[in-house]
């Protein structure tokens, strides 16, 4: 079935600019809320009625804590290998270290129902390793308890498919690993399957879609030089050195269009992607003083120019439509995605060329999120609020890496 799909919307893909399909689940009116992994509800977890945000952090050495932002408790979760780099989906923390990737489970986690939320509270505990050697690019989901998440280890081209519902359980279960040519590549969930890079010679050229036991679709999507995925609310973005490709799911089965950019642009492409979770907008670098923003509702890109040097963008897509992002300086600024204007500044956060570790910027409805290892704090700040530091927190452990938990 996504054989044939896929393969058919490859002959003929098109700049496609109605119709808006969901990677996320349709709400069921006749299932019974909160009962069941339906509604992402997990044995020996408690359904509450409000977000369970925490700050889990991980030092140099490879300990992690969680900070419960609404209570200020913690704890030490355990000890995992030295970490060079984290993902997130909200709940799980995926850390590349010499094994490969290790997994954190926060123990906190949100399903979107689509009209509504469930929020759930569980233990947080270490889950295990995801074998691989080098750099890992890791493609979340947007759910924890279904879907999947993907794992691309670049030295070797191997390609993994994990089972959420698995690691909801508590095990860590591949879908599929697949062998491909050593390059800089992607596993981007989608539906029961994923899109994986094709190389040749170390270039990616395009994609292919996997099905959940690892067979691939004859057909290749093109997508030179891909780089960059993320899942928003309408479905999941690559990144293509003209655009990018969104694949969305309607009835169980996958189909691809093409974003490509504004006719006429010279501004420097989109390489990755980050936004606030389960919305349609996200924000990218654009060179050294640009953001790309892409409209995944509308199928829109809109380009602005900061006018300093930045490090990192998020997409806050709110209704004021804040987008947030930390400068060269260890600053960070607030920006209107309409036209570009600087709504606020902080001063100098983070001396970002004395910090080891991730240094990162994580936005949620709210509040942002942004950590400073050498002094052991994460700074909450109001960004509708003229950037107002809320609160300088003190984790349990140094925030070499961190993540918002909860989500």
């Amino acid at each position: 079935m996504h054989r044939r799909t896929i393969a058919g919307i490859v002959t003929g893909l098109t700049l496609v600019a109605t119709g808006c399909g969901t990677a996320a689940p349709a709400d069921d009116a006749d299932a019974d809320p909160g009962s069941g992994k339906d509604h992402g509800a997990v044995e020996g977890a408690q359904e509450v009625a409000e977000p369970q945000l925490h700050l889990t952090t991980i030092d140099g050495t490879g300990t992690v804590a969680q900070l419960d932002l609404l209570e200020g408790s913690s704890a030490e979760v355990g000890r995992i290998g030295k970490p060079s780099a984290v993902d997130s989906d909200g709940r799980y923390l995926f850390a590349t270290t010499a094994d490969g990737v290790e997994i954190v489970d926060s123990g906190m986690w949100t399903w979107d129902h689509g009209d509504h939320f469930h929020y759930y509270r569980g233990k947080p505990t270490l889950l295990g390793t995801v074998e691989g050697a080098g750099a890992a690019t890791v493609a979340t989901g947007p759910l924890s308890t279904a879907g999947s998440t993907g794992v691309f280890f670049a030295a070797s081209g191997e390609a993994v498919l994990l089972d959420n519902e698995a690691l909801a359980d508590g095990e860590v279960h591949e879908l599929f690993r697949i062998e491909t040519e050593p390059h800089a590549g992607l596993v981007a969930p989608i539906g029961d399957g994923a899109l994986v890079t094709v190389a040749e010679g170390g270039e990616v050229t395009g994609l292919r879609y996997h099905d959940a036991d690892g067979s691939p679709v004859d057909d290749e999507i093109p997508c030179a030089r891909a780089s960059g995925t993320i899942t928003t609310k309408v479905g999941v973005v690559v990144g293509c050195a003209d655009g990018a490709v969104l694949a969305t799911e309607t009835d169980g089965e996958p189909e691809v269009e093409r974003i490509a950019y504004p006719k006429g642009t010279e501004a420097p492409r989109a390489t990755a992607f980050e936004g606030r979770k389960s919305r349609p907008t996200v924000a990218a670098l654009s060179g050294t003083t640009g953001i790309w923003l892409l409209d995944t509702r509308e199928r829109t890109w809109t380009h602005l120019d900061a006018g300093v040097p930045l490090r990192q963008v998020v997409a806050a897509d709110d209704e004021e439509g804040h987008v947030l992002a930390l400068d060269t300086t260890g600053r960070v600024r607030v920006f209107a995605a309409g036209d570009g204007r600087q709504l606020a500044a902080t001063e100098p956060l983070v001396d970002l060329s004395d910090a080891a570790g991730g240094v990162d910027l994580v936005v949620d409805q709210e509040r942002a999120y942004l950590n400073v290892p050498a002094e052991g704090v994460v700074h909450e700040i109001d960004y509708a609020d003229k950037a107002r530091i809320a609160r300088t927190l003190e984790t349990p452990t140094a925030p070499s890496f961190f993540t918002e938990t909860g989500r």
